[in-house]
């Protein structure tokens, strides 16, 4: 069974930061980037459960993508949904997240 993967209203945000930032210096790998973390978020609609659960954030599971970036995301099995909460660059000062 595939799942509908759906993207936050801040995931699109932190995504657009993102690219934005690495766009000042090099614009190719930016929409690399993009992409790559875009595709990485979509491969849970065949395997939802392999992230890791946070334990501070119930509900809410993380995958990487490395070497530095960590996809955020909540499972609702009775929708067959994933919502993709945070795209959020581990070099960050991790109180930042608390604001997604």
């Amino acid at each position: 069974m595939d799942w509908k993967v759906i993207f936050s209203a801040q995931a699109g945000r932190d995504l657009g930061q993102v690219v934005a930032f690495l766009a000042q210096k090099n614009p190719e790998a930016a929409a690399r980037l993009g992409h790559a973390l875009v595709d990485r978020a979509l491969t849970l609609a065949q395997f939802p459960m392999r992230g890791v659960e946070v334990k501070a954030r119930p509900g809410v599971r993380r995958i990487v993508h490395r070497p530095w970036f960590v996809i955020y995301y909540r499972v609702n099995e009775a929708r067959g949904v994933i919502e993709i909460v945070r795209f959020w660059d581990a070099r960050q000062d991790p109180r930042g997240l608390r604001r997604g």
